[in-house]
């Protein structure tokens, strides 16, 4: 008998391999002696009203005018995190001026000067922390990746400690997926990682809450971990809370409520979110974030 395959489906395809591990993971309830949850997150000094943060997203005004400002509107409505890349110095300074406590995502630039100033530039914008996604070195190809016309290139670990030392603020390092990795980035000195394979930039990428347990024991709470890639609900958010993460960032589904509403649409989709989030901590007698207990998700 012939599968029925769906046409959509293409084998290798991280970001739907990533979706059936996240639907593999189940939750079991726990309601004696449960609480009201509280889903505020404190990072870097600040305190937040929720561990779901924006993705460090780029080029939204395509969608909407002003789209990344109206992001960070959002977010600052929300009072969650916002996360920004690509862009030019004043679109970084128009993000920031909204009050939305910002990290800014460079890119690995071919040339280490270029980094060095953009890193100072968010230092001069007033950003929470800023970092590097590492995962946009090279293309499928093997060669040095070319992101809209700028080159990039590979970092090397020392590298990673020249940046790191460039600035007073957190440094994080986006796109780590392995052990390997993770013993790098605390060598290096980083203040935060993101395991995330960039929404399937490599196919068979390993899902993130796949690895997120064993990160999570190298890592034994010295520095935030952070998720991104294929979160669209609360429980998802849940599910990767529970395995390790401190907060998770979320990008695409986002995007409709801020192309029909723009700042409005996105705080309500935050906010609804982290309503769901609150709801699976109460039948799991989560009373807050640190106290969701990994014990609760079963494999399927």
């Amino acid at each position: 008998m012939k599968q029925n395959i769906s046409q959509n489906y293409r084998a290798g395809d991280s970001d739907e391999i990533t979706r059936q591990y996240f639907d593999s993971l189940l939750i079991e309830m726990r309601h004696i002696d449960s609480v009201i949850p509280s889903t505020e997150l404190e990072l870097y000094g600040k305190k937040f009203s929720t561990p779901i943060m924006t993705a460090a997203l780029s080029h939204l005004n395509n969608g909407r005018n002003n789209g990344m400002v109206e992001m960070a509107m959002g977010a600052k409505a929300s009072n969650a995190v916002m996360w920004t890349g690509m862009g030019d110095e004043a679109e970084l300074e128009a993000i920031t001026a909204t009050g939305a406590q910002t990290i800014k995502i460079i890119k690995p630039h071919y040339d280490n000067n270029t980094i060095f100033k953009r890193i100072e530039h968010a230092e001069k914008s007033g950003v929470l922390a800023l970092g590097m996604d590492i995962d946009h070195s090279f293309n499928s190809k093997g060669e040095f990746d070319n992101v809209m016309g700028l080159p990039m290139s590979g970092k090397s670990l020392d590298e990673i400690k020249e940046f790191v030392k460039a600035t007073k603020l957190p440094f994080i390092i986006k796109g780590v997926l392995s052990e390997k990795d993770t013993y790098k980035c605390l060598e290096a000195g980083v203040k935060g990682i993101v395991i995330s394979h960039h929404h399937g930039i490599m196919d068979y990428a390993v899902p993130p809450l796949m690895v997120l347990p064993k990160i999570a024991k190298i890592v034994n709470h010295s520095i935030p971990i952070f998720v991104d890639c294929g979160i669209v609900s609360g429980i998802d958010v849940f599910k990767a809370l529970a395995l390790g993460a401190n907060a998770v960032s979320v990008g695409r589904p986002l995007i409709p409520h801020l192309n029909k509403d723009g700042a409005d649409g996105v705080q309500k989709a935050i906010e609804e979110m982290t309503k769901e989030l609150a709801g699976v901590m109460a039948r799991t007698c989560s009373k807050d974030i640190a106290s969701i207990d990994a014990s609760v998700i079963w494999y399927r």
